[in-house]
């Protein structure tokens, strides 16, 4: 489940996968935060790969070494420490990993919150679309205002 913070905290939730889009709607994010006493909420989702095919008869794959939740969560902190790193003055990020597809996972991350920003793509399948599956059912799903930024 995901831990909510104190509603009396302005808080702006942004998804991130380490995509380039992410990295963008991350640096957007933390930009607005600072102008608004904000604090930024970074949250990436994993999935085991295996549940897809599950249902069909495929056996779950098992890893050697690390968790994906483990891989998540070096990936998100990277991507905070890389764009904190371009930025003259960073606002407070608290990075969440939360198992679960982003689109379900990151309107009920952003109840509360101020705003809920994502890039208009990521590391989805169609990368040649305008608006990410992801971003597009935040749109019409999120409790809050939706900033979708656009890849630069």
């Amino acid at each position: 489940m995901i831990d909510q913070t104190d509603d009396t905290t302005r808080r702006i939730v942004v998804g991130v996968d380490g995509s380039h889009g992410s990295k963008v709607a991350l640096q957007w994010a933390m930009v607005q935060a600072h102008l608004t006493d904000a604090t930024v909420e970074a949250v990436a989702t994993w999935q085991e790969p295996a549940l897809y095919g599950y249902g069909y008869g495929w056996v779950p794959a098992t890893y050697e070494g690390e968790s994906i939740a483990t891989i998540t969560a070096k990936v998100l902190d990277a991507t905070i420490a890389e764009v904190s790193a371009t930025m003259e003055r960073p606002a407070t990020v608290l990075p969440r990993v939360v198992e679960g597809h982003a689109a379900q996972v990151l309107p009920v991350a952003a109840t509360g919150a101020q705003l809920l920003v994502v890039g208009s793509r990521g590391h989805g399948t169609f990368a040649g679309i305008m608006l990410g599956s992801v971003s597009q059912h935040c749109v019409q799903h999120a409790p809050c205002p939706v900033v979708v930024v656009p890849q630069s």
